[in-house]
């Protein structure tokens, strides 16, 4: 009787210590990705934190417009700034507006403290209406669709005193979204879509 027992408990004991080992891993497992998820869901914002606020300026290619502005202070998006950087990257030729992302201006000011530039953002695209994105699509080569243009989540960029090159790595290397590389027509498309390149 006493041999069975001690038989049952070793038994137990045995079996026991996969299922322990199985939820430390599984605990280990589940820390990990929480970890890279937190890693990834902050790219702007460790970019960014130490910042009292954000500022960007901008140069639209099409229109010669130039505006420099402080669009977060104090914790908070400037709604007034948002609506003038709506503006300069409006769709120029239907002259629509739509709000920008701000987690895509966000994403500009961590690619700005990145390359330690002050510079404006040379701005070929920024925004584009349904139907400036058709024609587009209709009259040139890689414009999707679907374009993230066509929801304030998307820009065509140069950068001056940087290298297209340059500034593509450190696009990639924010994995905050799409990086398109364009050299020929000389600007890389960065977009808070899914990570991507092209």
């Amino acid at each position: 009787m006493k041999h069975s027992k001690f038989r049952r408990a070793r038994f137990q004991q045995a079996d026991s210590q996969p299922d322990h080992e199985r939820r430390r891993l599984l605990r280990f497992g589940v820390a990990a990705l929480a970890a890279a998820a937190l890693s990834r869901q902050t790219w702007a914002e460790s970019a960014l934190v130490v910042s009292p606020e954000r500022t960007l300026a901008f140069y639209n290619t099409h229109t010669g417009e130039r505006l420099k502005i402080t669009y977060w202070e104090a914790g908070q998006y400037i709604g007034v700034a948002l609506g003038q950087i709506d503006h300069v990257l409006r769709d120029h030729l239907a002259n629509e507006t739509r709000e920008i992302a701000p987690k895509l201006l966000d994403m500009l000011c961590a690619l700005n403290s990145r390359l330690d530039s002050r510079e404006a953002f040379h701005v070929i695209s920024g925004y584009r209406s349904n139907r400036t994105n058709a024609y587009l699509r209709a009259n040139s080569t890689g414009v999707a669709d679907n374009s993230l243009h066509t929801v304030g989540q998307a820009i065509d960029i140069r950068l001056p005193g940087r290298d297209l090159r340059s500034l593509r790595q450190a696009a990639v290397a924010l994995q905050g979204g799409g990086v398109g590389f364009y050299p020929k027509s000389d600007f890389i498309h960065v977009d808070v879509g899914r990570v991507r390149y092209w």
